[in-house]
Order: structure tokens, then C-alpha cells, then sequence
């Protein structure tokens, strides 16, 4: 593989690192700027309206820019969000930055997918956009826990001039690794193009997937603390570790989901989605005792990203004019997700339904995403009869005419 895909890694790494380091810093920050925890939880969510508004935003109005110009664009804007984050005098600025943090994310990895795929032979795509997104799950097993230790011994400001540093080193790799054709070569596609391609069935059935299927892991995953300590008996101080054991999950499921989508993407979407339903299901069982929940975390990881190349693979494929564009509003997707698997998840607990339920209800999201990746492919079928129908009229012809003509 090219050794580009590692300064694209490096960059996920830093943005991995960024958005999920702040659930474990919510008790520092609340303490030194004088607020509450819920009120400085809305920091998370900052980034996430950051990424869901930068992702299409910043990949339209860059479409016409050399791929490799825009990437280092990117990162040098993820370095001043995260600086201004470590100076914020207040809860205000802090906010602000923590969105401006999160502008430049979705259209980085969308970008970065568009860039993974144009380097190598066309079976190898899912495993390079994997490969970009491992940085991604690597943050979570290296970069958050080192990350929220920095910040509980030296400050929270620490954490997030550290992620700066970070920042730097991508935008130093993919100045070096990124091969200059992407700096000459501009695509040809405006930013008419660019948005005609979200007119695409195809595409918003493929990004209503993503909302799905990840909205299944994030609706169990932004409750698993409570599920570990009060449900599998863990003690708080175990947490963290266990939390590394979902990235480790989430390492191998991404490896090996853009292994299989590269002999099958259909099926290995499918089989990510069933997968991911079967181990929230089994959520209250496997929580029952302390080795079967930790198994349930990895699990759990394993399971929900081997739907990640797929998804973006598939999404870049339905907007195949448009790729950049398609890609990063399927991070978009993916902080929607997010934000509203937390929403149901939470319902399910609030409800009084016991402190498993959420797992309960992304496991019916999980059946949803696959209802949804189920009428993708019902529709590709369907468009795709008339074409070979076409396609036989024509061929039939062909001989007929030839044979007239010689008689």
C-alpha cells in the first residue's frame, strides 16, 4: 500500500483523538471554567454540529481545488481549532473553537477516501480507505486514554495542544507523502456537479444506512458506562481500560471489513449490520458477568466497524461524479448518527426499561439499517434490469443487421 495512506492516517488519528477525548475531560473542563457537567457536555456536541455542517459545506466549496491542496487546508484548520481550544479564556470561546475543531473533519475524511481509493488497483480500495480509517480507530485505544491522562495531570489545555501537535505532523506527512499529481490536478467536477449527485436515490439510501447502522452502535456505546459498572460490577477506574478494548474491536473490524468489501461489499455490509444486531440482542445477557461484558465490548466495536469501508465505498460509488461531496456527507451522516442513536438510547433508558435497554434499542436500529441497505440493493436491482434489457435488445440486433446487409 502506499506509503500516502499513512499521512492520511496520521491526520485521523489527530481527529480521532479530538473528538472523543472530551467525554473524558467534561470533568476537568467543568471544574476549571466554572460549569456544569451537562453544560460542558454541550462541547461534544459542538463538534458534532461543527462536522455535520463542515462536511458538505467545506467538500462543496473546495470541488474545484487540487485534492492534495484541500487535504492540507483541512488539517492546517484542525490545528487552529484545537490551539484556540487549549487559549479559550472562557466556556464561550471554548465552544466556538471546539466547532471550528469540528468543521474541517468530515470533509478531510471524505476527501482523504476520494484520495485512498486513486492510489491503488481497483480491488484494493475498501482495504485503503480501511487503512486511512485506521488512525481513526486506533485514537481510541492510544489517543483518548493518553489523551484524558495528559489532561487530568498537567490540565485539559495540555490535551489540546497536544492534539495540535499532532495536527502538524499530518499536515508535515501529507505535504510529503501525497503524491504531487493530487497537487496539479484539479477535479474536473464544479460545485453544480458536485450537489447534482445528492439527487441520487442510490446515495441517500446508502447515507440513511449509515444513519442507521451507526446510530445501532452509538445508541448502546454513549451508555456503556453505566452498563459496566452497574450491570457487569465494574469498578469506575476500570472503565478506561475497557474502553480500550472497543477500539481494539473496532481496529479489527475495520481491517477486516475492507478485506471482505473488497471481494463483496454488498455481503460484507449485510453481514456487519446482522452481526452488529446480534451482539446488541445478547447486550443483557453478555452484560451479566464481568468477562462476558468485556467480550461484549469487543465485540461490539468488531461488529459495527466492519461496516465502515463498505458504507463509504458504497456511497462514493453511487456518486461516482462526485465522490468528495458524497464521501463527506457521509461523516456527516455518521455525527447523526451519533447524536441521535444517543437520543433513542437515552428514551429507552428513561423509560425505566433497565440499564441494558439501550442496547435493546440500537439493536432494532441495527434491523432498521439493514431494512434500508435491503431497499438500496432492491433499487440497484431495479435499475440495473432495464440497462441489461437494453443491452440484449442491442446485441440482438446487431447480427440481424449485419446478416441483411450481406444478403
Amino acid at each position: 500500500m502506499p506509503l500516502a495512506l499513512l499521512a492520511l492516517a496520521v491526520g485521523a488519528f489527530g481527529i480521532g483523538t479530538t473528538e472523543f477525548v472530551m467525554m473524558g475531560l467534561l470533568p476537568e473542563v467543568a471544574n476549571d471554567l466554572h460549569i456544569s457537567i451537562p453544560t460542558a457536555g454541550h462541547l461534544v456536541s459542538a463538534y458534532a454540529l461543527g462536522v455535520v455542517i463542515g462536511a458538505p459545506l467545506l467538500a462543496a466549496l473546495t470541488a474545484r481545488m487540487p485534492r492534495r491542496t484541500v487535504l492540507i487546508g483541512l488539517m492546517a484548520l484542525f490545528v487552529a481549532g484545537n490551539a484556540l481550544s487549549a487559549l479559550a479564556p472562557d466556556y464561550h470561546w471554548l465552544m466556538a473553537a471546539r466547532f471550528l475543531s469540528g468543521l474541517p473533519h468530515g470533509a478531510f475524511f471524505g476527501v482523504g477516501a476520494v484520495v485512498a481509493t486513486s492510489m491503488v488497483a481497483p480491488e484494493r480500495k475498501a482495504r485503503s480507505v480501511s487503512l486511512m480509517f485506521l488512525g481513526l480507530t486506533v485514537a481510541n485505544i492510544a489517543g483518548v486514554p493518553v489523551g484524558t491522562l495528559l489532561g487530568q495531570h498537567l490540565g485539559w489545555r495540555a490535551t489540546f495542544l497536544g492534539v495540535s501537535v499532532i495536527g502538524l505532523a499530518a499536515v508535515a506527512s501529507l505535504a510529503l507523502l501525497i503524491p504531487r499529481a493530487e497537487a496539479n490536478a484539479a477535479p474536473a467536477i464544479g460545485l453544480r456537479g458536485e450537489l447534482a449527485a445528492l439527487r441520487s436515490v442510490p446515495v441517500w439510501l446508502a447515507l440513511g444506512t449509515t444513519v442507521a447502522g451507526f446510530g445501532a452502535l452509538f445508541a448502546a456505546y454513549s451508555y456503556i458506562t453505566p452498563m459496566l459498572t452497574d450491570s457487569a460490577g465494574y469498578a469506575d477506574a476500570s472503565v478506561t481500560l475497557l474502553l480500550a478494548l472497543f477500539g481494539v474491536g473496532a481496529t479489527i473490524g475495520n481491517l477486516l471489513g475492507g478485506r471482505l468489501a473488497d471481494h463483496a461489499m454488498r455481503r460484507t455490509l449485510f453481514g456487519g449490520l446482522l452481526s452488529l444486531a446480534a451482539v446488541l440482542a445478547l447486550f443483557p445477557l453478555l452484560m451479566s458477568t464481568a468477562w462476558s461484558a468485556a467480550l461484549a465490548v469487543m465485540l461490539l466495536g468488531m461488529a459495527a466497524f466492519v461496516t465502515g469501508s463498505p458504507l463509504n465505498l458504497m456511497v462514493m460509488e453511487k456518486a461516482s461524479s462526485a465522490p468528495s461531496l458524497a464521501s463527506s456527507a457521509n461523516q456527516a451522516a455518521f455525527n447523526l448518527a451519533n447524536a441521535g442513536g444517543a437520543w433513542i438510547g437515552g428514551l429507552a433508558l428513561a423509560a425505566g426499561f433497565g440499564v441494558t435497554s439501550p442496547a435493546l434499542a440500537g439493536a432494532a436500529l441495527a434491523v432498521l439499517g439493514l431494512g434500508v441497505a435491503g431497499a438500496a440493493y432492491a433499487v440497484d436491482r431495479r435499475r440495473v434490469a432495464p440497462r441489461a434489457g437494453r443491452e440484449r435488445l442491442v446485441a440482438g440486433h446487431v447480427p440481424q443487421q449485419a446478416e441483411t446487409v450481406q444478403h
